[in-house]
């Protein structure tokens, strides 16, 4: 499971890495890209939201969404909501072209959101997969507090 969570975390920062092909490969592994593990110690922009690129904000929406429909329809194939929510996040990585501290702050909530799908994707009982929805739907809540 940390190979997949690896695999994810490293395609998310090649999709937001703005550096050429060319400077990355010159760059120690050191110096690429680093970023917090957990959404704790989340900061707001001075107050205010950060902002996230329009392109990435349909993949979240769908997540959220899928969520809700799950919950409200009172699904219980979670290995199917697990594998459609991975979808809308590989497709959130790929889109994602911000820099700065909002991006920072992005992957301070996005990491452990990534994590929880994760999880969903072995959990091994419907009410091990009903806390983890809990959870996934609550890092909605986290980042509806801190992203426009």
């Amino acid at each position: 499971m940390r190979i997949v969570l690896i695999g994810v975390a490293s395609l998310f920062l090649l999709a937001c890495n703005q550096t050429t092909k060319q400077q990355a490969a010159a760059l120690p592994e050191e110096t690429e890209h680093h970023h917090a593990e957990t959404s704790e110690g989340l900061v707001l922009n001075q107050g205010e939201k950060w902002p996230v690129n329009a392109e990435m904000k349909p993949y979240a929406q769908e997540g959220e969404a899928l969520i809700n429909q799950y919950q409200e329809a009172n699904q219980t194939d979670y290995k199917q909501l697990a594998l459609q929510l991975s979808t809308q996040n590989k497709e959130l990585v790929k889109s994602c072209t911000m820099d700065g501290k909002a991006h920072e702050e992005l992957h301070k909530w996005l990491h452990p959101h990534l994590t929880l799908v994760k999880d969903l994707e072995t959990a091994s009982s419907t009410e091990q997969a009903n806390e983890l929805i809990e959870k996934i739907k609550q890092s909605y809540a986290t980042y509806h507090e801190y992203f426009n």
